[in-house]
């Protein structure tokens, strides 16, 4: 009789045991496993933060841009393009009409565009000049033919003078490491920086120079300057035809119809949106360029340093075992 007693107490002990081993399981499984899946929201949440950060400093500073840049224009147009016009754009046009004929004029232009970043100084008035003269069409073949031999003739000089502009480099390394930026990766990303370098509000003149210090091939370099400067180049031509027909309708009595207002008024406002628009647009490539190579270098250090310190206390341990006989 006594056995059977044992046998129910020791199924009870045992049905005990297992629903203390489920409550168990089933409390782990409420108070582990929640706090496992709460990890990766925290961390999602934590990298949203400084996501939408980022976007709200972004608009700040296109608005700051923005407004700095009308009122900019109204100064300009208000006190600057009177002088402009009265003191250098007519007498140019006078020289222009009276002591060259247009064929020198366009060799005049490129020799300017091409010998003025070698001495560090901005091509920007040649070619509004030859906006002005030659519009859209030759005007935007003089510019490229220009900025060309410019890009190309500081690239050469600066080969021959490699060890003194690194060493003038190192006394600004921000600027550097954005520099080597250019020389790094593929063909096809020199090529896609150095486009982007030349949107970018960098000075081009210097980057002729720095560029020699890093890895550039010439042909990306070549291709990608002619492809970042076609849009600024119509920028220069569509500046300067608007800036000599504001001339020509205050100091020479020609009058614009209504389509025409509108015209300038609607293209105007295209052309500042785009260079705002490409402005940024090359600055947050390349800080993301930046930041990818930062990100990089850091993971690449990371590992190096996991996998000298990833031995464990037991690995040191048989590691170092001698057997003895």
């Amino acid at each position: 009789m006594n056995i059977p007693n044992s046998t129910l107490e020791l199924e009870r002990k045992h049905s005990s045991r297992g629903s203390n081993q489920v409550r168990n399981s089933n409390e782990y499984t409420r108070f582990v496993i929640p706090n496992e899946i709460r990890i990766p929201e925290a961390n999602l949440n934590q990298s949203r933060t400084p996501l939408t950060t980022k976007s709200i400093l972004w608009w700040i500073k296109a608005v700051a841009w923005c407004s700095i840049s009308i009122i900019a224009l109204l100064i300009f147009v208000k006190w600057g393009m009177p002088f402009l016009i009265q003191k250098v754009l007519f007498p140019i046009l006078r020289w222009e009409t009276t002591a060259f004929g247009r064929p020198v004029l366009g060799l005049v232009l490129v020799a300017s565009l091409a010998l003025f970043p070698v001495f560090l100084v901005p091509s920007g008035p040649s070619m509004w000049l030859a906006g002005m003269i030659f519009g859209y069409g030759l005007g935007f073949v003089i510019i490229m033919v220009g900025t060309t031999l410019g890009m190309i003739l500081p690239y050469l000089i600066g080969l021959l003078f490699r060890d003194r502009i690194h060493q003038w480099l190192n006394r600004w390394p921000k600027k550097a490491a954005t520099i080597r930026l250019v020389g790094e990766g593929s063909w096809f990303h020199q090529f896609k920086v150095v486009a982007l370098f030349r949107i970018s509000p960098f000075p081009y003149t210097i980057f002729n120079y720095a560029v020699v210090v890093t890895s550039m091939r010439l042909w990306p370099y070549f291709i990608g300057s002619i492809a970042g400067m076609i849009p600024e180049s119509f920028l220069y031509i569509y500046s300067g035809r608007l800036i000599r027909t504001l001339a020509d309708v205050q100091y020479r009595n020609h009058h614009l119809t209504p389509v025409e207002v509108i015209y300038y008024v609607i293209s105007f406002m295209i052309a500042i949106i785009a260079t705002i628009g490409f402005t940024f647009y090359a600055k947050r490539k390349l800080k993301d360029l930046e930041t990818a190579e930062t990100n990089s270098e850091s993971s690449a250090s990371g590992d190096n340093s996991f996998e000298l310190n990833n031995i464990t206390p037991e690995k040191q341990n048989h590691s170092f075992v001698v057997s003895v006989p």
